[in-house]
């Protein structure tokens, strides 16, 4: 999917981009503000304009993928087959041409084609208690934090929100950084603490067989702090934990220079990291992955800056955000591949009508997840979704209302694929935000939208990173004039 590359754009220009976004978004707020759940109960696919209707209805998922998200098959041409509404059209044109770019320069063989459960990029003994999907994140964002260190001259890394240490391990153990993760969670902590000598017990096991190997990379384990980063108290909320770290390690002297990274900071959690990063002298670099926009305060997550504060329409509800977190690319590729999961979103919006008429008041319930919901029979299915909202499983069932709903699975997917088209949209509107609240502290910073992708059959997965790098004079002192030219890590 094209988009705009973030470093090209003048201050100027990411100020009329903020502009254009909170225009648009406005005018689509009845497709982003809806919950597919509530397909029937609230009759979306009426609130389409009736030539979208038309456009739309009866396209087959593949046509839908190819159609409407200009994401065809390798080698497949896009054709209509019939003439679309022109305000059909510049809504597709509108989420290419305002969202930045979510396409790496080339994907590449995938790290997973030998075996779809480790990473043949990753050392062994990294992927162990690892997922899939964590080994890539690892991987990729580590690559990225050890180049963007040697760039700014970094003597420590720190892992905000770093759990159970995969991250930490790596930088440390793999990559040969000084790191120190910071995690709230105590029994994380300790979790971290077992992995890291579990893996050191491995490492040395390997040095006596491999020495001249292993030793290529020092072994100095990862430092873990239980301690909350404090969004209220920014340099001293970051600097007091690693300071009291520091007291006890007679080797840690000289001025710190720090890069600040984290994966998967959640909601405000990236706010806060960024933050720091902006009023925190020892903090030189930072790379970022955000996720769960939804879990943003706003304000106070959102907006940051004074400019998107300041425009009318910049208001993001909740549903907005949460959309923001699905990869449209993802859903693409279950189109394509024309899947029963796709029924899913069905079966569950058939189940409201069926709560609705039980319990008028209960809207929306949260149905625990049913394993393998999509090879149920619908009824099946219902009943189980009574039972776990706390309804009789034994209410007479109106099969053919039922069966009526499940006729229309095509436009309920036709739906979603619209709301997952615009929501790069939000997701740009956000990230733009936070790029003009660092230009608003007078920070001059090298900067990339950095976009990763995980391959597997039926699977791709989309993160969004960013990295930033201070400016500095020749003397080393921070400037905030001097600009920095942009420059491309190897994806």
């Amino acid at each position: 999917m094209p988009g705009i590359a973030a470093r090209n754009l003048s201050l100027e220009g990411r100020r009329q981009l903020a502009v254009d976004l909170t225009h648009v978004l406005p005018l689509y707020g009845f497709i982003l503000d809806a919950y597919i759940i509530e397909f029937f109960t609230d009759c979306l696919w009426e609130k389409l304009p009736s030539s979208w209707q038309e456009a739309l209805d009866g396209l087959t998922p593949p046509e839908i993928a190819t159609m409407l998200l200009d994401m065809p098959s390798a080698g497949e041409e896009i054709r209509y087959r019939s003439v679309w509404p022109l305000t059909l059209l510049a809504l597709k044109a509108t989420a290419r041409a305002l969202t930045f770019t979510r396409m790496p320069e080339s994907l590449g063989p995938s790290e997973f084609q030998e075996n779809p459960s480790q990473s043949s990029q990753l050392a062994a003994q990294f992927r162990k208690h690892v997922k899939p999907k964590k080994q890539h994140e690892i991987r990729r964002l580590g690559e990225l934090v050890k180049k963007l260190s040697d760039l700014t001259s970094c003597n420590q890394v720190v892992d905000v929100g770093s759990g159970q240490g995969h991250l930490t391990r790596f930088l440390a153990l793999g990559l040969g950084l000084s790191v120190t993760g910071i995690e709230k969670d105590r029994k994380l902590v300790e979790r971290a603490q077992h992995l890291d000598q579990e893996l050191l017990s491995i490492l040395k096991k390997e040095k006596r067989r491999k020495p001249q190997i292993i030793s290529a990379v020092p072994h100095r384990p990862p430092k873990h702090i239980v301690s909350w980063v404090d969004p209220t108290n920014l340099s001293e909320g970051l600097l007091s934990p690693l300071e009291s770290e520091a007291s006890q390690d007679p080797a840690a002297s000289g001025p710190r220079r720090v890069l600040l990274t984290g994966l998967h900071a959640c909601g405000d959690l990236s706010v806060t990291i960024l933050q720091h990063f902006a009023y925190c002298p020892e903090v030189v670099a930072l790379a970022s992955v955000g996720c769960c926009y939804m879990k943003l305060t706003t304000p106070g997550g959102y907006p940051l800056s004074h400019w998107v504060s300041g425009l009318r329409d910049h208001r993001l509800p909740y549903k907005f955000r949460e959309g923001a977190c699905h990869a449209l690319e993802e859903y693409a590729g279950r189109l394509r591949a024309a899947g029963p999961t796709l029924r899913t979103h069905c079966y569950r919006a058939a189940l409201e009508t069926v709560i609705r008429s039980a319990q008028p008041g209960l809207c929306r319930p949260g149905v625990q997840s049913i394993p393998r919901a999509h090879e149920l029979p619908l009824e099946e299915y219902v009943r189980l979704g009574l039972q776990r909202v706390g309804l009789d499983p034994g209410l007479p069932l109106d099969l053919a209302s039922l069966h009526a709903c499940m006729a229309q699975e095509h436009r309920v997917v036709a739906f979603f694929s619209l709301a997952l088209l615009l929501a790069p949209l939000v997701e740009t509107l956000i990230l733009l935000d936070r790029l003009l609240f660092l230009q608003e502290q007078g920070l001059n910073y090298l900067l990339e939208t950095w976009s990763w992708w995980l391959l597997r059959p039926h699977w791709v997965q989309h993160f969004l990173t960013w990295k930033w790098r201070k400016a500095e004079t020749e003397d080393g002192k921070e400037s905030f004039k001097k600009p920095l030219k942009t420059s491309h890590f190897p994806r």
